[in-house]
């Protein structure tokens, strides 16, 4: 769970830095940006220089974009011909774009959870395995010790005749 936390804290890092950076820059005073609709009927160039304008490829209109709305309505611009922020990059490709990186890295995101569970699993049964082979081990080791031991006792009782060949030979003498 380590590498987990440790791959957090680095995303939390870099957005947390990305957050400081953007509140460390103060923005210049702009001169006066005049409304959408003044740059109608120029270029795509000219009116999406203000980030507030919408430009309309088959109208060629400047217009506010829809701030109410996350999407504009196709009542104002088709998202196939609508553009904003850049002139070569259509709204629909732009949100295509967007949403299939947004899931890649949420797969990605998954996919990392994922190994690292996995991995720290098979590091506990690799762990597991060794400590089954060491008891094991131990286990042997103690039943030769006992063996040793045993044969060291049936020796010493066979030394001084108390061997036990027949478990039955004492009621055998009475």
């Amino acid at each position: 769970m380590s590498a987990i936390y440790k791959a957090w804290v680095v995303v939390f890092a870099l957005i947390l830095g990305g957050i400081r950076a953007t509140e460390a820059q103060t923005p210049s005073p702009s001169p006066a940006q005049t409304p959408c609709s003044f740059r109608s009927n120029t270029s795509c160039a000219d009116c999406l220089q203000n980030v507030t304008c919408l430009w309309c490829n088959p109208t060629q209109q400047c217009i506010d974009y829809p701030v109410r709305n996350i999407l504009p309505p196709s009542s104002v611009c088709p998202l196939n011909d609508a553009r904003w922020g850049v002139c070569w990059v259509n709204f629909q490709i732009l949100i295509i774009t967007m949403s299939v990186l947004a899931g890649i890295i949420i797969i990605a995101i998954f996919v990392c959870c994922f190994c690292c569970c996995k991995c720290e699993k098979t590091g506990n049964k690799r762990e597991d395995a060794k400590v089954e082979r060491q008891n094991r081990a131990r286990k042997a080791r103690q039943k030769a010790r006992r063996t040793e031991m045993q044969l060291r006792h049936d020796e010493i009782r066979q030394k001084y005749g108390l061997a036990k060949d027949n478990p039955y030979s004492r009621m055998d003498d009475h």
